[in-house]
C-alpha cells in the first residue's frame, strides 16, 4: 500500500533536465570522496530521483506493552534504497552516513533500526538472492556495477524491495561501541530470511562501499489511530518496540549528524 498523504514525506519534483543515473556516474567518476559526497546530496535533495521513489510503502507492526495490551501502529518506508536519476535510467548510491543523515532530515524522515529492516523484509513484495562482490568493494565503479546486477535481478519487477543491500542504521550499538565515529550496518536478507550481516558497528562514520543501502523512513508514526513522531515513539517504553528490538533501555542514538566522536 502506498499513500504519500499518510506519509507526510514531501519531495521536490524531478528537474526536465536532470542528470539521469548514468551520467551521474560519469559526472562524478573522477571525484574525490568529499565532493562525491556533495553531489550526492545536492542531486536528492533537488529531486533528481525516479518517481516511484516517491511512493512511500506502508509497513504494519505490532508489540505488547509491559502490562499485556497489544498494540497496533505503522509506518512508511521507501520502496527501495536511495538513488539518483530517472525511473528509466538511475543509480542507487552508496553515501556516508552523515550524508544519509541530511538527506533523512531534509525529506522529514529517519535512518531505518535493525527491527525496521527485518519487517521491511516480511513485508517485501520483491525479495532477492543478495550477489556480494569480492574486490574494490569501496570504488565507485563497483557501485555502479552492482547496481547494474540488481537491474538484472529485480528485471523490471516493481514494488518494496529487499535483499540488494545491507542498510545503515540508526542503533545504541554505536553509543556503545567505545571506538569513536562509528556507524552500524545490518541486513541484507538471504532467501531464507536470514540476514548476512548481523549488527556491525566495525566502520568509521566515513566508511562507504557497493554493498551499503539507505531506505528513507517517514517520521510520521501511526498507533492505535494516534499521530507521534518516531522519537516519541522510541523514547515510550509502551511504544518503542514497534521500531526496535534492542534492549528495554531503549534506543538512544537517533541521527549521525551527532556522532560520537569521543
Amino acid at each position: 500500500m502506498s499513500d504519500n498523504s499518510l506519509s507526510n514525506v514531501s519531495m521536490p519534483k524531478r528537474s526536465t533536465v536532470a542528470l539521469s543515473g548514468s551520467e551521474f556516474f560519469d559526472r562524478i567518476s573522477s571525484c574525490d570522496p568529499e565532493k562525491r559526497e556533495y553531489f550526492i546530496e545536492k542531486e536528492i535533495v533537488d529531486g533528481n530521483f525516479p518517481q516511484f521513489m516517491r511512493q512511500f510503502v506502508r509497513i504494519d507492526v505490532s508489540t505488547t506493552t509491559f502490562n499485556g495490551k497489544k498494540i497496533k501502529g505503522f509506518y512508511y518506508v521507501t520502496p527501495d534504497y536511495l538513488m539518483i536519476g530517472s525511473d528509466q535510467d538511475f543509480f542507487r548510491i552508496p553515501m556516508q552516513p552523515k550524508t544519509a543523515q541530511k538527506i533523512a532530515d531534509k525529506f522529514g524522515c529517519f535512518l531505518p533500526t535493525r527491527k525496521i529492516c527485518d519487517d521491511v523484509y516480511k513485508a517485501a513484495k520483491i525479495k532477492l538472492e543478495p550477489f556480494p562482490v569480492a574486490k574494490d568493494r569501496d570504488s565507485l565503479k563497483t557501485f555502479y556495477y552492482h547496481n547494474q546486477i540488481i537491474e538484472k535481478q529485480r528485471n523490471g519487477k516493481r514494488g518494496l524491495i529487499s535483499g540488494i543491500k545491507k542498510d545503515v542504521i540508526i542503533s545504541s550499538s554505536i553509543n556503545k561501541d567505545k571506538r569513536p565515529h562509528r556507524m552500524a550496518i545490518y541486513g541484507w536478507h538471504r532467501l531464507d530470511g536470514l540476514p548476512i550481516q548481523p549488527l556491525y558497528t566495525g566502520h568509521v562514520s566515513w566508511y562507504v562501499d557497493y554493498s551499503h543501502g539507505i531506505r528513507l523512513v517517514s517520521r510520521l508514526i501511526y498507533i492505535e489511530g494516534k499521530k507521534m513522531d518516531y522519537l516519541d515513539v522510541l523514547k515510550n517504553p509502551d511504544t518503542r518496540f514497534l521500531l526496535t528490538d534492542e534492549p528495554e533501555e531503549g534506543l538512544d542514538f537517533y541521527s549521525y549528524l551527532y556522532c560520537n566522536d569521543k
